[in-house]
């Protein structure tokens, strides 16, 4: 304890803060990267509009209680206020569109990651670049305004990500981790860098506009992992931390979004090793030794924070539903006069659905709150849906609706490792699908037919790995490598629960799949016809 203390009071930790889609977290380490202390703040998209967004007003208050929250914790643990950190870094879920005039003033609400509008973007760039160029990504909702002949596109100076945004307020830089860059525009994973070649595409596809900037002019700065991406100017400082303890100086490091935090939290940088995010959304992600075959809708190429090339499966929906329907029996036990705590009631629910069929008896869901890019959804409609002949009951009900919260993620990673054979060693879980033992973790298992491991720190999350890049950043020795720095002084002597897949799952697995696969019309029909 004083040993930490004194830590503290010396500067000598780093501070991670990430933007989760409904919790914003922090987490303190010490100089062995332990956490030490943590805070949060809960939050939640709106819907306005026909956009998925956060407002300007959401964000800094998030942020600032979510600070107060860590600070507390470190009062209240260790009697110390805190006043500084030897490093500081920020994350946010991937992605999205921030447009910015001269004076910093965003141009149209926040358009995060959900929102499935750029369809038409997305093919045009796909097609011009020969490269997949997927809904989400900041360069799709920049071309879709411009398509949509939007007022706002002729007055934009810089476009960025949630993390840019936040970074930007705390430094002044307009700079971004590669890892994020990646998911604004392709990156040369030789030069890293924005790739050339595309950037020199898309400025001829746009000039008959006349538009008063150049693509490379309006995006942020591309850092990697260890560089030094500014410090906290004083009105960044206060804005973290209005009380006025926050000292500014402390560097930060290049901010990330959540996939790059995910591949640190789970020493997942290195080749042929993977993990998995199961929370809001779910996707999957596998540092490649060689390149793909070609182009597919389902996959995205992105980066690792240092750059390496990576394959990921990104799918818009996961929990949502899942814990639509727990609330469902949660209304149920409390109208019976039930009481049951909200973690007692997930496990008995989840354990319940051991007990189901391998496949699910014969009962098809989809998880569809908002769209699916992955199976060409532009909006979504829950669905369950059933034969006279399927078995249905409690186990099979909680079983389906599991399963589905993986289903088009299963489509995408047949993809890599059945047609790409592509090579894995470890896939490594994290995210709030996995936190009762076994069965989330068993069903992953069950759906890439391979091992899935838990770490001990997978509790931590992106807040965390945001975190430990900050302090590689600060405590690298010269030259060494991110996955070695993991290795060595992150993961070293820690453990892993690692579950084989069962034969009997995986292939009750795959029948789900295929039902899932040709049940697909009938979640177009709910798309159209339910209103």
């Amino acid at each position: 304890m004083d040993e930490t203390k004194i830590a503290i009071e010396n500067g000598k930790t780093a501070l991670g803060i990430e933007f989760g889609s409904t919790r914003i977290k922090a987490v303190l380490v010490d100089e062995r990267n332990r956490p030490i202390a943590s805070g949060s703040h809960d939050w939640e998209n709106r819907y306005e509009n026909g956009v998925w967004t956060y407002s300007e007003e959401d964000i800094i208050t998030g942020l600032q209680s979510c600070y107060a929250s860590l600070a507390g914790d470190v009062k209240e643990k260790y009697g110390v206020t805190l006043t500084a950190t030897g490093a500081l870094g920020i994350s946010a879920m991937m992605h999205g569109y921030m447009a910015f005039d001269k004076s910093g003033k965003l141009l149209v609400p926040f358009r995060t990651w959900r929102n499935t509008m750029t369809e038409e973007a997305s093919e045009a760039l796909t097609k011009l670049f020969s490269f997949h160029i997927p809904q989400r990504w900041s360069i799709a909702h920049l071309y879709q305004a411009i398509l949509n002949g939007e007022e706002h596109v002729k007055d934009i100076d810089f476009i960025t990500t949630l993390d840019g945004y936040i970074h930007r307020l705390l430094t002044g830089r307009k700079t971004l981790g590669i890892g994020e860059a990646s998911g604004m525009f392709p990156i040369d994973s030789e030069k890293k860098d924005y790739e050339q070649s595309m950037i020199d595409m898309f400025d001829e596809l746009v000039s008959p506009l006349g538009l008063p900037w150049k693509l490379r002019d309006i995006l942020p700065e591309v850092l990697v992992a260890g560089d030094s991406a500014g410090t906290l100017t004083e009105d960044g400082a206060r804005l973290l931390d209005p009380s006025g303890n926050l000292k500014a100086g402390i560097p930060l490091c290049p901010s990330e979004g959540d996939a790059g935090t995910g591949m640190t939290a789970t020493n997942s940088v290195a080749v042929r090793t993977g993990n998995v995010s199961a929370g809001t959304s779910v996707f999957a992600m596998v540092v490649l030794e060689r390149g793909l075959s070609k182009a597919y809708d389902a996959i995205d190429l992105v980066t690792t924070p240092t750059g390496e090339p990576v394959a990921m499966v990104h799918c818009n929906n996961c929990t949502s539903d899942l814990n639509a329907w727990v609330n469902i029996f949660r209304e149920f036990a409390e109208a019976a006069g039930i009481e049951i705590s909200t973690p007692k009631l997930y496990d008995l629910l989840y354990f319940k659905s051991l007990e189901g069929d391998a496949d699910c008896g014969g009962l098809l869901s989809y998880c569809y709150l908002s769209g699916e890019h992955t199976t060409g959804f532009e909006e979504g409609r829950p669905l369950l849906a059933r034969t006279p002949e399927s078995k249905f009951n409690l186990a099979n009900l909680m079983r389906a609706h599991l399963y589905t919260s993986l289903g088009a993620l299963k489509l995408g990673m047949d993809i890599l490792l059945k047609e790409e054979n592509v090579r894995l060693d470890r896939m490594f879980g994290h995210g709030g699908l996995f936190k009762t033992k076994d069965v989330g973790q068993k069903y992953m298992a069950a759906a890439i037919d391979a091992p899935v491991s838990l770490m001990e720190t997978a509790g931590e999350g992106g807040a965390w790995g945001i975190a430990i890049l900050a302090s590689y950043m600060i405590n690298k020795k010269d030259g060494q490598p991110l996955h070695d720095f993991l290795e060595k002084e992150v993961f070293n002597g820690s453990s892993a629960y690692t579950l084989e897949p069962d034969p009997k799952d995986a292939a009750g697995f795959n029948e789900f799949a295929k039902r899932y696969k040709d049940g697909l019309p009938i979640e177009r029909a709910a798309v159209d016809y339910l209103k």
